[in-house]
């Protein structure tokens, strides 16, 4: 569903493809890394933050904004594994 939304909405099939390893990438600004690593720290609740994302690529909105998303998306994800949700392919 969520890559379906992307490319319609003009993101690339590469990046796509590249995202879960996009510290390893040149496809993603400063901006983007900065959010995607600020995205991760939220869901990995085990480990302590690291706030390799606080370079002053985000704004305090974004960060708050990148921040809720996360929060939000990962909450729908544990109900989904938590309730057998069916994924559909």
């Amino acid at each position: 569903m969520h890559t379906r939304d992307a490319i319609t909405l003009g993101e690339t099939t590469d990046r796509l493809a590249l995202v879960a390893a996009w510290w390893e990438s040149q496809y993603f600004s400063a901006q983007e890394q900065a959010a995607l690593a600020l995205a991760e720290e939220v869901t990995n609740i085990s480990g302590p933050p690291t706030r390799t994302w606080d370079d002053d690529a985000l704004t305090d909105e974004q960060v708050s904004a990148i921040t809720w998303l996360a929060i939000v998306m990962n909450t729908w994800n544990r109900i989904a594994i938590r309730s057998h949700y069916p994924v559909a392919p």
